[in-house]
């Protein structure tokens, strides 16, 4: 290792989980860490900026009580005392008063012990997701589990063919490692509603209709079954298959095609790929599931992998998920006796709960205000419950509708273990820089707040979570040793799913029961359909406010009709049923016409916001957030 720097592991809500070296003092710096098989030596540009995330001059240096004319800056002892007091008469009133919104802004094994804590306490929790749980959801109701191949595995695949993941954006390492196999000769076929920078990581471009691609995964396994090119075998370990099939109904390949928004020919050089000689690997982007029908969506690109004979083997497989603390032992907190709030309705569970009311509320590791739709009603919400407690780094539009805000350390600040969800490593994440004075971890947060109350809480010592979390069959590694390595690799199988056995009990692929057409019109009112897509240079709403300083930008093809009657040389507006924003708008002619695209986390006390536009809208299953379902137009 270089002299002067110190290994460490990123622990921002990022699949690459990256191995970096880092040097502290007057001149910090980063870099990736090149002996880590997977990071091998690069970054995002998303942590490259972390010093001056952690340095910023609008970071919490004491904790914040809202007082009637603004602010109050108070002492540790104070905010604590009086947080305290009102989490106690809260539980004393009734337990399911309190409310514990922990998002994910921040991974780890000790992370996790605030909802621990809570949950001990008897408080409500959320269920659902605001990004990936009903992806997952579909996922093991096909597969029985959540797995996929190992990430090394794609270089063998003689195709990729990537369901909208943007890996401009998302993974640099994913990205890296789909170029590289395009280099060997792995040909790269990506199917979205299109953008500039998927041509750039493909040999192909299909586009699609937001929220179709279940049509066009439909429309290339009838016409596999139509030329006869599933095989008996394959069908022998599959469940629902007539139930399936027959769901389709009388619709023909063209039928199926115009409803996805897609050519035959394109459904038919899909067809002759997935059934060809080359294994197929399918790449599914944590985005297709935010859809209405996300979860089918997802379950139909399951059953074309699968139908195709694409699973199970080397080179192919479906690449969606995998949890990112599969490989840690985790002691279960105890169940949540009162019935959670689901995300995507959070706003409303919290203005509307009666018997008992919200008295209590703690916030951690998320903007929830910022990341919910329906923005304004979660921000009304939190205002009326009795007290809200947000634990943040920053003054967010969270943190801004909160009665106490406790400032908190941030990565490379703080120790913690942490895995991947999408590749075996598992590292260890050194406090390398010392938080600024005045400002607290969550773990000594919690640990202060436990010693405060008269009630029997198990909070283990960090290093017995640590030890604990390690001693899992998968980890030949005690914390001692993870110390001084820095990172191990967590054991299990290259192949997922091997020789077409799922983990149902039955050992078969589960099909989708019903495909379901009953796609909602849109409003008239509202032609263009709203993306908001991941930012390339920051993670989630984890943007500095000085640069938040102009309107945000929006993309759109400008042929669509739903530009008619804008005029772009005056002030536009994006608008829904919700309310409006003002923004800039520049062209995209690569997208499919009639969508706007928003690259989504800017702040809503900033100008931006754009779940404020969103209404909350569930998936069909997993209790996901439907964020694209939503209608939209320009306005002056």
């Amino acid at each position: 290792m270089e002299k002067g720097f110190e290994m460490t592991t990123c622990t921002q809500d990022c699949s690459d989980v990256c191995s970096l070296l880092i040097r502290g003092g007057a001149r910090p710096a980063l870099r990736g860490n090149p002996e880590h098989p997977f990071t091998r030596g690069f970054v995002c540009s998303r942590i490259k900026g972390i010093f001056n995330r952690l340095q910023s001059a609008g970071r919490l240096r004491s904790p914040q009580l809202k007082v009637a004319e603004g602010w109050q800056e108070i002492s540790w002892e104070r905010a604590m005392t009086l947080c305290t007091e009102r989490l106690r008469t809260a539980l004393e009133r009734n337990p399911a008063s309190v409310l514990h919104i922990q998002g994910h802004g921040a991974k780890g094994v000790l992370q996790e012990t605030t909802g621990h804590v809570f949950a001990q306490l008897g408080a409500r929790s959320t269920c659902g997701s605001f990004c990936d749980d009903t992806g997952i959801e579909a996922s093991i109701r096909d597969f029985g589990a959540l797995d996929h191949n190992r990430v090394e595995d794609l270089a063998g695949a003689g195709v990729i063919v990537n369901w909208g993941r943007d890996l401009y954006r998302g993974s640099v390492h994913l990205a890296a490692v789909v170029r590289t196999a395009g280099k060997k000769g792995t040909d790269v076929i990506s199917i979205c509603p299109g953008g500039r920078e998927y041509y750039e990581y493909s040999d192909e471009v299909i586009r699609v209709q937001p929220g179709r691609d279940r049509f066009l995964a439909c429309a290339v396994i009838r016409r596999m079954a139509e030329r006869g090119w599933i095989s008996g075998e394959v069908l022998e370990k599959t469940a629902g298959w007539k139930a399936f099939y027959g769901s389709l109904g009388s619709r023909s390949v063209a039928d199926l095609a115009g409803l996805a928004g897609v050519s035959t020919r394109d459904v038919d050089r899909l067809a002759e790929v997935y059934s060809g000689n080359d294994p197929v690997s399918t790449l599914i982007g944590w985005g297709v599931q935010r859809y209405p029908r996300g979860g089918e969506t997802v379950r139909c690109i399951d059953a074309l992998a699968w139908l195709s004979g694409n699973v199970g083997r080397s080179g192919a497989g479906v690449w969606y998920n995998i949890s990112s603390m599969r490989n840690f032992n985790l002691s279960m907190p105890a169940p949540f006796t009162p019935e959670p709030f689901a995300l995507p309705g959070i706003g409303k569970s919290l203005l509307e709960a009666r018997d008992p009311k919200v008295e209590f509320v703690w916030v951690s590791r998320g903007n929830v205000v910022n990341q919910a739709p329906d923005s304004k009603t979660v921000a009304a919400g939190l205002q009326q419950a009795g007290f809200t407690v947000v634990v943040d780094a920053f003054m967010t539009d969270t943190a801004e509708c909160a009665d106490l805000v406790l400032p908190c350390s941030l990565m490379l600040e703080q120790e913690d273990v942490v895995g991947s969800f999408m590749h075996d490593w598992v590292g260890y994440a050194r406090k390398v820089v010392e938080p600024p004075e005045g400002v607290r971890s969550d773990y000594e947060i919690l640990r202060d707040l436990v010693s405060r109350l008269d009630r029997k809480v198990d909070l283990p010592e960090p290093d017995d979570i640590f030890e604990q979390a390690l001693d899992s069959p998968r980890l030949d590694v005690n914390l001692k040793g993870l110390r001084e390595k820095g990172f191990v690799q967590a054991q299990r199988g290259e192949i997922a799913f091997e020789g077409g056995k799922t983990c149902h009990k039955d050992g078969r692929f589960h099909l989708v029961e019903k495909v379901h057409f009953d796609e909602r019109e849109r409003d008239g009112r509202y032609p263009l359909q709203l993306l908001t897509l991941i930012r390339r240079s920051a993670t989630h709403s984890q943007i500095p406010a000085e640069r938040q300083t102009e309107p945000p930008r929006v993309w759109i093809n400008p042929a669509s009709a739903g530009l008619a009657g804008t005029e772009l040389e005056k002030k536009v507006f994006l608008a829904s049923p919700l309310g409006r924003l003002e923004v800039r708008v520049e062209f995209d002619e690569t997208l499919v016409e009639d969508v706007v695209v928003y690259r989504r986390g800017d702040w809503m006390c900033l100008g931006g916001g754009a779940n404020q536009l969103l209404a909350p809208l569930e998936t069909d299953m997993g209790r996901g957030t439907a964020y694209y379902g939503q209608g939209v137009r320009l306005e002056n």
